[in-house]
């Protein structure tokens, strides 16, 4: 049974609460998110300062012991510098810098000589090309005040989080929609079961949930079982031996011309789900933000059915 899918007479009225539930949310805790991040790093960027001595030293020993400096350390060019840009100014390995930004290590397969040069080499890059206008003490013959040090820090941390303010928005905007999920659920009696319990689908009792739970898919063309997480997987309360929990993906967007871009998304995830446990899995959104009638309709086409956080009560009609 459809709840909203099919209700194509509601798509504009509910398309407009949405969006102005989304930007009330934006103007009161966005500016929040953002700012507690902005602290943390630019608490970070002073680490990098201390560990490169004032941005003096930036040796190889330093980058093998410290990949996480590397982010800062972009940061702090004129201009910055992207990671594809400083793989083609180096001159160095794709993977290497992708490895030190991503997974804060160094490559485990390269050779210790390749990997010193290539270190070298992003090294030079980035003592040559610091800002002079930031780190104004580097045409100086003295060192840096406490004060210029916190100005480098937080200019530095500006440009990080302005280089990730989408993702710093949308990962605050998640964190409430699964509170609002849960605080939905509990009141219902249901009980939340946390995924550092080893928590499985199948061993879910009724009146349960958990989140960011994997679920095994077959990997199309391979056959091969990967892990697809969920955002939320609820287990109904008049669930029956062997039914399958209702899996919930929380989405949200800032803008219509983003989500379009992304809506075959949650079509790939659900196929992949029905190939593995069958086309009565039941896969839902839960929408807040700009999500216009060409995404509903994209999503509608694919099967897809969805609850608007603004009636979350919609819920319900899942069967919860």
């Amino acid at each position: 049974m459809a709840v909203n899918k099919d209700k194509t007479d509601r798509w504009k009225e509910d398309i407009r609460q949405s969006v102005d539930m989304y930007n009330d949310w934006f103007m009161r805790m966005a500016p929040e998110a953002y700012q507690t991040t902005r602290v943390q790093t630019t608490r970070d960027v002073e680490e990098t300062l201390k560990a490169t001595k004032n941005l003096t030293y930036i040796g190889v020993d330093l980058l093998r012991a410290k990949p996480s400096v590397l982010p800062s350390l972009r940061m702090s060019t004129c201009p910055p510098l992207a990671v594809d840009r400083l793989i083609g100014l180096a001159g160095v390995s794709e993977n290497l810098v992708k490895v030190m930004e991503k997974g804060n290590k160094m490559p485990s397969r390269m050779p210790r000589r390749e990997l010193d040069n290539d270190l070298a080499k992003i090294g030079e890059i980035i003592q040559n090309m610091a800002d002079p206008d930031i780190f104004v003490w580097l045409e100086r013959d003295d060192d840096p005040s406490k004060q210029e040090l916190y100005r480098a820090a937080t200019i530095v941390a500006d440009r990080l989080c302005g280089a990730v303010a989408n993702p710093i928005i949308r990962n605050a905007q998640e964190k409430r929609q699964l509170a609002a999920i849960s605080e939905w659920l509990t009141a219902l009696g249901y009980q939340r079961l946390l995924v550092g319990e080893g928590t499985k689908y199948e061993e879910m009792r009724p009146g349960t949930f958990s989140f960011r739970l994997n679920m095994p898919v077959e990997q199309e063309g391979t056959g091969k079982a990967i892990n697809m997480p969920v955002d939320a997987v609820v287990m109904p309360t008049t669930a029956k031996a062997g039914e399958l929990p209702l899996l919930i993906e929380a989405k949200s967007a800032g803008d219509f011309a983003n989500v379009n871009k992304r809506r075959k998304e949650e079509a790939t995830k659900v196929n992949q789900l029905r190939r593995t446990y069958g086309q009565d899995v039941r896969f839902i959104l839960f929408l807040c933000g700009y999500f216009d009638s060409g995404y509903l309709g994209y999503e509608a086409a694919e099967g897809i059915d969805w609850v608007w956080e603004h009636r979350i009560e919609d819920l319900s009609e899942f069967g919860l």
